[in-house]
């Protein structure tokens, strides 16, 4: 995500206040909209007509939109609404924006209720399936992807897409070997908690679920967070948060420890353990506790967190005690926890070739983080990506590293600030993007100080999920040709967002309106072109496991088009495109001899035949085939693995896991958290071959130092390209 928060002129604040209108719900049923999401509403209706970088026209044809999108959210497989639904609910399609610029939120209220209503009716028709007997010898085929399907014509209809769902999952749970009583078991369970989960949704989460429709309908990028959500991304930004040091997940009506994070209170008390049920919380020893037991995660964490040094008391039922055993009473003193998993990570990957040694030093960058607040009291002592980068580059230098790799996997982006940051610790001076706003105004943005932290061969690896500050980043490398990009096609978000405090508008003495993010300007190349809809393609391709028309900018369906604009005068940094052809031939000779390389490029082979399938066979006899299959394909790949060179000690790599057909949260905690350790563990096919493609680099260099390949740092004449 690429932001930048702005602080809006005193002014608003009497327009704010004089455009609210409340209407008083018809209906007593709760739940209900509140006059806070009306002032909400109305205020962000006003905000993103006169600011974003791409206005919407408030007409039937927007409303259209919005309707669409909010059925979307709430039925996005179409497993409840039926096309009667959606018909009775045709007056609303050309209304909603005049509603919602009038304060007037019954309408998805009301279009929720029926949702609810459709939920507890399916629920009837799940029990009676579980029930009953079904039949695998019959020849019929179930569509997983029912996201473009049309409405369920009929309760019969939806009956039957229910009754070949439930099959499909049966199915699944029996080919992995359990009998059919504990597949009732699982799947009664399983579809109890999600239907019940609707159950538990607040007037606040329907108005969130319904604003972001709204937004979203703008442009892809422009959403609501509501004060929750506004805290949560707040904290991703700063990497830290005042609490007890514990991650907290759902499982079997509790919220359990899924773990325990280091130097918090939770871990340093030794009373706290993985796997522990929260039962009941309390503000101080002396306070009544609250029970919790059936609570939502997002909804016990804000009774957990709280100010630094204050006391919370949690009533814990320990990981192996039955349901009715003795609580344990434990009271913690709430302090600064440290996210450090979500900071950026430096390790050193060695090579060795025909007795030659070189050490590829890889920093791991998650997010463009900074913490805003910190930075604001004291602008040399605060957290941000681009400080945590230098102290590992200088850590990197003492071991001397011969290549640096960035690996920008799954940074969905962050800062501006920090992206033209961390470009100026391998561009001595020069700008790094520019940004154009609604009036094609337009700013370079420059690299704030000179001087390079790192010189010397540079690598940037990333992928579909790399997005935003990671794509002005590796753009502005490869535009100066200071280093090579590897990977895959980025996401293609080249737009800026704001934060806007509701709160702040209003004076609110407390949270209470949530943040508007809000498109206010794209962002273009120093080359001229924008990273818009199609990303930034890399130097050296590597396979993918993501389908691109599903996943990425290209895949919205009011997505800003691509355009470019007057490149900005800059001096290239090196000129790495000489070197391209020789590392590609490297890359392709070594990657056609490694075991685990060509074992990737067949499961993302495998995976693309299977994206191809528009239903699959519940016939039990073709499902086992077609598993046996697979898994007579998955020996070939390992034992075609014994047969080439392995270097001594080596381990072999596992192959994947045949499909158990549960759920991650219906595995046991112990067994979830081994095989994410094994994940976590296991051989990184692309990061190695990244650095192995960077040995390469150091080595052609090397070897070419006195011929006409140029160093990586070198400086030519001005250009516009």
């Amino acid at each position: 995500m690429m932001y930048r928060r702005l602080y809006w002129s005193i002014w608003f604040l009497a327009f704010f206040a004089a455009s609210l209108f409340f209407a008083r719900p018809a209906f007593a049923e709760s739940p209900r909209p509140t006059q806070t999401h009306a002032e909400t509403a109305v205020a962000t209706v006003h905000l993103l007509s006169r600011y974003h970088y791409q206005a919407p026209q408030l007409d039937s044809t927007f409303s259209a939109q919005i309707f669409d999108r909010y059925l979307k959210a709430l039925d996005p497989a179409r497993l409840f609404f039926l096309q009667s639904d959606i018909n009775g609910f045709s007056w609303a399609r050309t209304t909603l924006d005049s509603a919602i610029l009038e304060g007037r939120l019954e309408t998805p209220f009301l279009i929720f209720d029926r949702y609810t209503m459709r939920v507890k009716k399916i629920r009837g028709t799940i029990q009676k399936l579980l029930a009953g007997n079904l039949d695998f010898t019959v020849d019929e085929s179930f569509e997983p992807d029912r996201s473009e399907a049309p409405w369920a014509a009929s309760d019969s209809e939806l009956y039957e897409i229910w009754r070949k769902r439930i099959k499909n999952d049966w199915l699944r749970l029996r080919l992995a070997g359990n009998d059919d009583n504990a597949i009732r078991r699982t799947l009664v369970k399983r579809y109890g908690h999600a239907l019940d989960r609707s159950s538990k949704l607040s007037s606040d989460d329907i108005f969130q679920v319904f604003m972001n429709a709204w937004a979203s309908s703008v442009e892809p990028h422009t959403s609501y967070l509501g004060p929750r959500a506004a805290e949560d991304f707040a904290i991703s930004m700063k990497l830290s948060l005042v609490g007890i040091g514990a991650v907290l997940q759902e499982r079997d009506g509790y919220v359990i420890v899924r773990e325990l994070i280091p130097g918090g209170p939770a871990l340093r008390s030794g009373k706290v353990g993985v796997g522990d049920r929260i039962v009941g919380v309390a503000q101080s020893e002396k306070a009544a506790l609250t029970d919790v037991t059936g609570w939502r995660v997002d909804e016990v964490v804000p009774l957990i967190r709280g100010k630094q040094n204050s006391t919370v008391v949690l009533d814990i039922l320990p990981a192996d005690a039955l349901d009715d055993d003795a609580h344990r009473r434990i009271a913690l003193v709430r302090d600064t926890v440290r996210l450090e998993n979500q900071a950026a990570s430096g390790s050193i990957h060695e090579i060795r070739d025909d007795g030659q040694l070189r050490k590829i030093g890889i920093i791991k960058l998650p997010s463009f983080y900074q913490d805003i607040d910190a930075r604001r009291k004291s602008p040399v002592q605060f957290r941000s990506a681009t400080r945590d980068a230098t102290r590992i580059i200088e850590e990197f230098k003492r071991d001397k590293i011969d290549a640096l790799l960035i690996d920008l996997r799954d940074n969905a982006g962050g800062s501006l600030d920090e992206a033209v940051s961390l470009t100026g610790l391998f561009i001595d001076s020069g700008p790094v993007v520019i940004q154009q706003n609604s009036y094609g105004q337009t700013r370079i943005e420059r690299v704030p100080s000179p001087g390079m932290a790192w010189r010397g061969p540079l690598g940037v690896l990333i992928n579909r999920a790399s997005a935003s500050a990671s794509e002005i980043f590796a753009a502005a490398i490869q535009d100066y040709g200071r280093g090579i990009v590897i990977g895959e096609d980025s996401f293609g978000k080249g737009t800026v967002q704001t934060l806007i405090d509701l709160d702040e508008l209003e004076r609110a003495p407390q949270r209470r309106y949530g943040e508007l993010k809000m498109t206010i300007a794209q962002f273009f190349r120093i080359s001229g072109g924008t990273t818009q809809l199609r990303g930034v393609s890399p130097d050296i391709v590597l396979p993918s496991l993501v389908d691109s028309s599903n996943f990425g900018e290209s895949s919205y369906d009011n997505a800003l088009p691509w355009t470019r604009i007057s490149p900005a005068e800059f001096r290239s940094a090196g000129n790495v495109t000489s070197l391209l052809p020789a590392l590609a031939l490297r890359h392709e000779q070594r990657a056609a001899q490694d075991r685990d390389f060509l074992q990737f490029k067949e499961k993302v082979a495998e995976l693309q035949a299977l994206r191809k399938l528009k239903a699959i066979s519940l016939k039990e006899s073709t499902r086992r085939a077609e598993r046996d299959r697979m898994e007579a394909r998955a020996k070939a790949r390992g034992k075609k693995g014994t047969e080439q060179q392995q270097p001594a000690g080596e381990d072999q790599n596992e192959d994947e896991v045949g499909d158990d057909g549960l759920l991650a949260n219906e595995r046991s905690l112990s067994n979830e958290l081994a095989a994410e350790k094994m994940r976590k563990a296991a051989r990184d096919v692309l990061l190695v071959e990244s650095a192995n493609i960077l040995g390469d680099m150091v080595d052609l260099l090397r070897t070419n130092s006195n011929s006409s390949v140029p160093e990586i740092a070198q400086r030519e004449k001005p250009q516009r390209p």
